[in-house]
């Protein structure tokens, strides 16, 4: 180990990334490794891999970060932080290869002092069940004596104008004292939030499916009322906003067409079958997945409902869709409820369009106009920013007959008022 201000960030996508050049702007000097030769090309012509305007700020000012497709770079730094992707497979058991096949990559070369950080996502248990036997086979090193292990789970919000990598608070746990010495000092080192200490290595593990389990059963509350609402003519949202007047013992959470992103549909999954291995049946966070993976299904039902209205069959009606990312004003499509809702769409016999300014990749239309043109009906599944400030005579003067306002972020009066069979998610 030559450098103390070495570090090596393993995985740079939208975790990975902004922590290397937040590890850079503090005064480190960052290898950054990602086994895609593709994304290694970009980031070197000083380009990122994903739409973020203050990541691509803080990029072009970096100059102590360099970017490589292999390993060669960890036996010289300090630290080794772990970034990847922890998805889960069709039958939602967790897919750790990503995770092994970086603490392989580490493991080759491994030196005696070093921290390895895991920031990606796991099950409890993974740190010393899977992470930790691999480094020590590997490298032939014992951890807690020759290297030190601890889990740092990432918390990012993309997109987020208040909370970004450097003010949030983290939670850290470790093997043994001294690596969690070491984890807590780096991440104070570089981060304004509150550093919180756990007790072990898989409490820390706990914590991120935990949190993110407690959101998507929130979520899964206010789908399930969405659904029973509609039944009962009440308009979920307007009921939310006031039971949100109650100062305390109350936490807003807003239906939608479905639950996207990187971490809601799969972090209880890895909380359930790791449960499931020792002898624990999740009933509650099972269900919770269950209604939050109908919602697509549900929003394209509220479709067949208003075409109803004016004795339209879904079969050969042209739809466009609006978005195909997970949230708003970003470009990131991972788990994004918008591909079951195409999908479904099509089953149906519909004709698709798609439309998302920041995705142009995952788009059919080339513009908005192109796919709202001559459509019948639109399905609005992102709230972006220029979606949301669409006005009820756009839809008129295009033809559309019924719009599905999949987030709810649209005037629905305003709608209604203008002839537009206007259907929300529970109004």
């Amino acid at each position: 180990m030559k450098n103390q201000k070495n570090i090596a960030v393993v995985g740079l996508g939208y975790v990975g990334l902004p922590l290397a050049l937040l590890t850079e702007r503090k005064g480190f000097n960052v290898s950054g490794i990602d086994i895609d030769t593709k994304k290694i090309e970009k980031l070197r012509g000083r380009k990122i891999p994903f739409l973020d305007d203050e990541v691509e700020q803080y990029f072009i000012k970096a100059k102590n970060i360099s970017f490589s497709a292999d390993f060669s770079s960890v036996s010289d730094s300090s630290i080794v932080i772990i970034c990847v992707p922890t998805p889960v497979h069709e039958n939602h058991i967790p897919d750790l290869r990503p995770v092994i096949g970086a603490t392989e990559g580490v493991a080759t070369h491994l030196q005696k002092g070093q921290l390895v950080i895991l920031e990606s996502t796991v099950n409890p248990g993974v740190c010393e069940s899977v992470v930790l036997p691999i480094l020590e086979k590997k490298s032939g090193l014992r951890a807690g004596v020759d290297f030190h292990i601890a889990h740092c789970p990432e918390r990012i919000n993309p997109g987020d104008k208040k909370w970004n990598v450097e003010n949030i608070n983290r939670v850290v746990g470790a093997t043994d004292a001294e690596g969690l010495r070491l984890a807590a000092s780096f991440y104070e080192s570089i981060t304004t939030g509150m550093i919180k200490r756990m007790s072990t290595i898989k409490a820390a593990e706990a914590v991120k499916v935990v949190e993110n389990s407690f959101r998507d059963i929130n979520i899964a509350f206010v789908n399930e009322l969405a659904r029973s609402f509609t039944k009962l003519g009440i308009d979920v949202v307007e009921v939310i906003d006031g039971a949100a007047t109650k100062p305390f013992a109350f936490m807003a959470h807003y239906p939608g067409c479905g639950v996207g992103g990187h971490c809601i549909p799969v972090d209880p999954y890895y909380l359930i079958e790791y449960a499931k291995q020792n002898g624990f049946e999740h009933d509650f966070l099972a269900l919770a997945r269950r209604i939050n993976n109908n919602m697509p299904h549900f929003t394209v039902e509220r479709l067949r409902n208003g075409l109803d209205e004016i004795a339209h069959s879904l079969k050969g009606t042209t739809v466009a869709v609006l978005g195909v990312s997970y949230k708003p004003d970003i470009d990131d499509c991972r788990q994004s409820p918008s591909f079951d809702i195409i999908r479904i769409l099509k089953e149906y016999g519909a004709d698709v369009r798609v439309f998302d300014p920041f995705v142009p990749k995952k788009s059919t239309a080339k513009s908005l106009d192109e796919a709202v043109q001559g459509a019948q009906a639109v399905v609005v599944a992102t709230a972006h920013k220029d979606f949301k400030e669409l006005t009820p005579d756009y839809f008129v003067n295009n033809g559309v007959k019924v719009v599905v306002d999949g987030r709810n972020c649209l005037p629905k009066e305003n709608f209604v008022k203008a002839g537009i069979i206007y259907k929300g998610v529970g109004r």
